[in-house]
């Protein structure tokens, strides 16, 4: 985008963690693997990736709480620690786990500004749940190089040198 967003606010339930981010996601997932569901307690997760070093902390403690993955990597999840909200994610998405946050978009104070950009594992979505007609839906995930916008790519390959990373799918 070329007029980026003021950095926003979100936080957990009773309000001890408190977070700001900036400015724009590099992507937004709407999640509907049975993972997803089962951590969320609901029938998918939305997610607002953001680079790491883009998120400040600006009250409360998380603490982090490695969960399994059918992958078997394994996902962290950052949750408040009094009312274990949890507050966003870090995944092993092509070795860039300490990188790259998954923001939980009900956590932020205003969910409405990052609507999904893409439906992911829609293969075991719950069938009463509809997809609005035009976004962006893959069975399973999708290729980071055809969907991700040319601005977020280049915001990955600077995060892949700072990492000293590789992704082995082509981003520009």
């Amino acid at each position: 985008m070329n007029n980026p967003s003021p950095a926003c606010e979100g936080g957990c339930t009773c309000g001890e963690v408190r977070y700001q981010v900036s400015p724009e996601p590099l992507i937004v997932h709407c999640c509907h693997c049975r993972g997803c569901q089962k951590n969320s307690g609901s029938a998918f997760a939305m997610n607002a990736l953001f680079e790491a070093d883009r998120i400040k902390l600006i009250s409360g403690e998380v603490e982090e709480i490695t969960v399994p993955t059918p992958s078997g990597v394994g996902q962290i999840i950052a949750r408040c620690n009094k009312c274990k909200v949890a507050v966003w994610s870090n995944y092993n998405m092509y070795g860039l786990k300490k990188h790259i946050r998954f923001i939980r978009v009900g956590t932020l104070d205003n969910p409405d500004q990052f609507p999904p950009d893409i439906h992911i594992f829609t293969a075991s979505r719950q069938p009463w749940v509809l997809v609005p007609q035009g976004d962006r839906t893959v069975l399973k995930f999708y290729e980071i190089g055809k969907t991700w916008s040319y601005d977020s790519l280049k915001r990955l390959t600077a995060l892949e040198k700072s990492a000293g990373i590789t992704i082995d799918q082509p981003v520009l």
